[in-house]
């Protein structure tokens, strides 16, 4: 039998070159209305020696990899002929040679720990996994992990320093929202001040933290509390990231059925953009840094480093609503075809004009039909 190594279903967009550890199955929660990801999957614990079986692989197909580079004369480059070989011999499973030579590739330094809460392991048991894994893998320089807020507030500060000194450094936490309606509106599971215990938690240890927020998560009932009690949550925490999420209803989530259900108005994408605007104006005293690498942000640009660039980012949400509405639309269109990626790039007269013939054909039939089409497209970002 192959050697294969077993993986999760998701990771950040931020971690896309680093190793994927799976550390357990699933969520432990799995009651966000607005998550399908772990639909009707079971959380269970995966043992600290089936989790080292599976870096032991990757240390195998690492040396294998490095064998063949260093007898093939690629001065340490990941070659096609060298996964090839490695395929052809048999030893490793196929998606174990392409993750670990992919992560080789982009320099071997990054681990990322799955599924959503690899700290709800015992913290024994996690610190001896990752002991083991820069045992076995020296050169790594960062492990990162998806957290729960509570599952942090509920650690002690020093088993979140003996966590780190292990080799954690940076912990992912889908704050969402710092709105309590919201929160218990989307079965969040946890409060404002759970998020702000855990988010301190995590600083005080010395990990660097990166939040999420959704823009769009309160609908159009919570939108203005859901920006100001996130502001208010994120300047007690200061994170080192803020990085954004709009929300996109997912077609099977709970959510989607409260909405069909009309217990849930989304909001527009334009309505989000003013609500994510209306958050950044109340963050102060932080020095976070905003990020905006989701697909399913329409304003990808909005990126910057607190408090110093808060007025270039504002006026990147001026800009856009300075646009007329057709040139909203369009640029709506050409940011989910995967076109447009910043404003500027609407200069490009020639795409434009082709992007508002498709605008103009939809407003001629069905303009309806364009945000259904619009909406699918979106689906298949999740």
């Amino acid at each position: 039998m192959n050697l294969s190594m077993e993986k999760g279903p998701i990771r950040p967009p931020s971690e896309s070159a680093s190793l994927l550890i799976r550390t357990a199955r699933n969520c432990p929660w799995n009651r966000c209305a607005f998550c399908r990801t772990y639909s009707g999957k079971k959380f269970q614990f995966r043992s600290v020696d089936e989790i080292k079986d599976d870096i032991r692989t990757a240390r195998g197909i690492a040396d294998r990899i490095e064998a063949l580079c260093g007898r093939e004369g690629t001065a340490g480059r990941i070659t096609q002929p060298v996964v090839d070989q490695v395929r052809a011999e048999g030893k490793f499973a196929e998606d174990g040679i392409l993750s670990v030579a992919g992560w080789l590739y982009h320099g071997g330094e990054t681990v990322f720990l799955q599924d959503a809460d690899p700290l709800v392991i015992k913290t024994d048991n996690l610190a001896e996994v990752l002991v083991f894994l820069r045992e076995n893998f020296p050169a790594i320089k960062r492990i990162t992990s998806y957290c729960r807020s509570r599952t942090a507030a509920g650690k002690t500060p020093d088993e979140m320093k003996r966590l780190r000194d292990a080799g954690i450094t940076r912990l992912h936490v889908g704050v969402e929202t710092g709105c309590n309606k919201v929160l218990e509106f989307v079965r969040k599971g946890v409060t404002a001040a759970d998020h702000v215990a855990g988010g301190l938690r995590i600083k005080e240890a010395g990990i660097s933290l990166c939040v999420y927020i959704m823009p769009g998560l309160g609908g159009i009932r919570w939108s203005g509390e859901h920006a100001d009690e996130t502001a208010a949550v994120i300047n007690r925490i200061n994170p080192d990231f803020i990085r954004l999420r709009s929300l996109h209803v997912a077609r099977g989530s709970d959510l989607f059925a409260m909405m069909e259900n009309g217990l849930f108005e989304p909001l527009g994408e334009e309505d989000k953009v003013r609500e994510i605007g209306r958050m950044i104006g109340a963050l102060k005293g932080i020095d976070s840094r905003v990020v905006s690498d989701h697909i399913l942000n329409l304003l990808e640009e909005l990126e910057g480093k607190l408090p110093e660039d808060k007025p270039k980012l504002m006026a990147i949400i001026d800009r856009f609503f300075a646009l007329s509405a057709e040139e909203r639309l369009v640029f709506r269109v050409g940011r989910r075809k995967g076109i447009y990626r910043k404003l500027d790039d609407l200069a490009d007269r020639g795409t434009f004009l082709w992007l508002k013939t498709i605008v103009d054909d939809y407003a001629a039939t069905d303009p309806e039909q364009l945000e259904r089409d619009l909406y699918e497209v979106m689906e298949g970002f999740i």
